[in-house]
């Protein structure tokens, strides 16, 4: 496996998926990342990854023999169209829906879908809205 860039100073680095049927997780997630305009990585007999999501079976040396239990990933999409798209493309490549295209109660143009991927996990596509030039970031507050 080769790292084609190093990026510093992000919060979270990568993150691992283990999942039960590698073959499933391709049929699902490559059209998603196709969709988001996300280029597959690479990948290897028991393992892909697309940007810095690692997507392997629990036999590979990184799973260290245990499936990942239920998670929930968010993935930005450039616009409301690319989450309309997104889900579309979810529920035909077998993702099962955990909630349609629409504004949430998050913050004002928070615009997103959800849908159950083939292991269990909620993945959600997430469009923030248009930039706001006087805004640099959303503060929430839980």
């Amino acid at each position: 496996m080769e790292t084609n860039e190093i990026y510093r100073g992000r919060l979270i680095d990568h993150l691992q998926l283990v999942v039960r049927d590698l073959e499933a997780a391709k049929k699902f997630y490559l059209p998603l990342f196709e969709t988001l305009q996300v280029p597959l990585g690479g990948e290897g007999p028991d393992f892909f990854w697309i940007d810095e999501l690692f997507i392997s079976t629990k036999s590979s040396q990184a799973a260290a023999g245990e499936l990942t239990g239920r998670t929930h990933l968010a993935f930005q999409a450039k616009d409301r169209t690319m989450v309309d798209k997104f889900y579309e493309v979810a529920m035909k490549s077998g993702g099962k829906d955990n909630g349609k295209p629409g504004e949430r109660p998050y913050h004002p143009g928070y615009y997103a879908a959800f849908v159950i991927d083939p292991d269990g996990n909620n993945i959600e596509a997430v469009f923030h809205g248009p930039a706001n030039k006087n805004v640099d970031a959303i503060k929430i507050t839980f």
